[in-house]
């Protein structure tokens, strides 16, 4: 395992205060293994997980978790889908969804692409004047009493869009 400078230059100061000390009559003492300067050359271990818990279901890494509703968010053509989550709301028959997906296609084409398929299916947007500083698109969609409601932001970086969307659905029209 590679050290870092800073455990290297501690390493040297130990040294070189140490040297002085020492000398040719005594016997060499071998620090044991639990000693702080063992320490210092071990990585800790990670103990904890930004999973709430080892069977975590419902959010998927590359792909659209199980019970995504993608005829209503369907992914675009050529794009990579980095995450997204389905979980539904106890007690209703909504259901909470993010989608985070990074494509080349322009900011507008993407909104576009999203806007489609919601509108369609009765949503109503609702842009700001501008987005928000760092956003290249921005837009909100809801329908019904508000129950329902989607929440899309664009980032333009280095000729790449990454959208994040989310909020709450009902998977099928009621």
């Amino acid at each position: 395992m590679p050290r870092r400078p800073w455990r290297v230059a501690l390493l040297a100061v130990a040294v070189a205060c140490a040297a002085p000390a020492c000398s040719t009559s005594a016997p060499a003492t071998v620090a044991p293994t639990g000693s702080p300067s063992h320490v210092l050359t071990q990585e800790p271990e990670p103990t904890e997980t930004l999973l709430p818990d080892a069977d975590a279901t419902g959010s998927t890494v590359g792909d659209l978790a199980d019970g995504f509703p993608s005829d209503l968010l369907p992914v675009p053509a050529g794009a990579e889908v980095l995450v997204s989550s389905a979980h539904p709301v106890e007690g209703s028959d909504l259901v909470d969804v993010s989608l985070n997906l990074r494509t080349e296609q322009d900011a507008a084409g993407l909104l576009d692409t999203v806007r489609g398929p919601l509108v369609a299916a009765g949503f109503t947007e609702s842009a700001p004047a501008a987005p928000e500083g760092g956003l290249a698109a921005q837009s909100t969609f809801s329908r019904g009493d508000g129950s329902e409601l989607l929440v899309v932001g664009i980032l333009d970086r280095d000729g790449v869009r990454t959208l994040t969307l989310g909020g709450q659905v009902r998977p099928t029209t009621a």
